[in-house]
């Protein structure tokens, strides 16, 4: 075999496997891209609107999250701190009919320490919470972000108690969330804290509205020909509360 010959066919062999390389790597590229969507759901389409439609930079800053949080595994909290967890959100969403403001500021309180206590960065590292709960809540950790973005108003404006209201309902899904994290049943709300109050159904129907379920580990209706436990005193100011706005 002549020399030239020998030159052409190692520059064919160099162009194939260059080419099958970048093939491979192509591929490799577009499933990672298309498995994105389906992981994160609303928090990639949140990434692409952070970066003005640039889908190629919101992947990758999600990709970043998940090399960084991702091997992370939560811890199941004892039956007796779900319970604790449990009691103090009743308490803070009754307290919500006459100090809204202070309820809400203790929800992000609470969420901030049940996130810590399962595993998420905690500290004031609130950026990097929110990216690690991200990868492993990516359908409720917005929740979270409402309640922050509702205590801190606009400058020379103010939160409305209606904001406040929806904002801690919709960080209520994170939370349920934690607390079950890897035990079966208690993200449906069963099974979790039968020690917590009976109130607790009640605040839950209160806040959301005629016909939400209540949250995890709220106790069960009476049965049928048994006397239903007393209304908390919360329960009448919240109702007229409830007519003032109305």
């Amino acid at each position: 075999m002549s020399p030239a010959l020998t030159v052409v066919l190692i520059v064919v062999v160099v162009a194939v496997l260059a080419a099958v390389a970048f093939f491979l790597v192509r591929r490799g590229a577009g499933a990672s891209g298309g498995s994105l969507p389906r992981r994160f759901g609303p928090e990639y389409d949140r990434a692409v609107r952070h970066h003005d439609g640039d889908r190629r930079a919101a992947e990758q800053e999600l990709k970043e999250r998940v090399k960084t949080y991702g091997s992370l595994r939560e811890h199941t909290p004892a039956p007796e701190e779900r319970t604790r967890l449990l009691a103090s959100w009743s308490t803070l969403q009754e307290r919500f009919v006459e100090a809204p403001r202070e309820a809400a500021a203790e929800a992000d309180r609470l969420l901030a320490e049940t996130a810590t206590a399962v595993g998420h960065p905690g500290g004031d590292r609130h950026a990097a919470r929110l990216d690690s709960l991200s990868v492993h809540h990516p359908h409720h950790v917005d929740g979270y972000r409402r309640l922050r973005a509702a205590l801190t108003p606009t400058e020379g404006g103010h939160e409305s108690t209606e904001e406040l209201r929806e904002a801690l309902l919709a960080a209520r899904g994170l939370f349920e969330e934690l607390i079950g994290a890897g035990t079966s049943g208690t993200r449906t709300g069963r099974g979790t804290a039968h020690g917590t109050p009976h109130r607790t159904a009640h605040a839950d129907e209160r806040a959301q509205g005629p016909g939400t379920p209540p949250a995890a580990g709220t106790a069960e209706a009476p049965a049928p020909g048994t006397a239903p436990a007393p209304a908390p005193e919360a329960a009448e100011t919240y109702e007229g509360h409830e007519a003032r706005r109305s």
